[in-house]
């Protein structure tokens, strides 16, 4: 009855899957915004488990985090970058997926951390800021790649799944999104 009425009053139905196309992909600029705000959220949100649930980050925490951070950059500079070539949009797109791709292997290995049994999980060692203050940057980069018994730590989850899990999930999900932006790329990049 409404696809009738919608006819006679010469109202097109809407197609969702290419409305969220457009949405999604408008072009390159709307990809860098939505690919920066996704990655600030999530920031907010362990901001917010830090400093109101009082969650302490540890070691693998602030390297998920930093990998975030590299993605909102990232998309920050090319957002500015107006009038980019092609050849540098792909490289914005690619630094990207690097930087996400480390978030997804740093998350992994958290999860892993969270599933040995007690007797395997590796021994806490000292706070970040103590590191920081002790050891050069690189060894504390190193330290925080291997993780440690705070890592393996759960302290909270939803649905089952910890917070490591759920980072993990919107890597992937900002990952994927990326990756079909760098294979549609001559078609975003010409909306510009």
């Amino acid at each position: 009855m409404l696809k009738l009425v919608r006819e006679r009053i010469g109202i097109k139905p809407i197609n969702n899957k290419e409305m969220m196309f457009n949405f999604l992909f408008y072009n390159s600029g709307r990809f860098f915004q939505i690919l920066g705000l996704s990655s600030l959220s999530l920031i907010m949100v362990a901001a917010y488990f830090e400093h109101v649930l009082l969650l302490k980050p540890c070691l693998l925490c602030y390297a998920q985090r930093f990998c975030f951070y590299l993605v909102i950059l990232t998309c920050l500079i090319a957002f500015i970058h107006k009038n980019q070539s092609i050849k540098l949009f792909r490289i914005y797109i690619t630094a990207s997926l690097v930087f996400l791709a480390s978030g997804i292997s740093l998350a992994i290995r958290q999860l892993y951390l969270q599933s040995l049994p007690l007797d395997l999980v590796p021994t806490c060692g000292p706070d970040i800021d103590y590191l920081f203050d002790t050891l050069p940057f690189f060894e504390v980069f190193m330290l925080a790649i291997r993780g440690d018994g705070n890592c393996a730590e759960v302290l909270w989850s939803f649905l089952g799944i910890s917070i490591p899990g759920w980072t993990l999930v919107g890597f992937f999900i900002l990952f994927s999104y990326s990756l079909f932006s760098l294979f549609i790329s001559v078609k975003l990049h010409s909306k510009n």
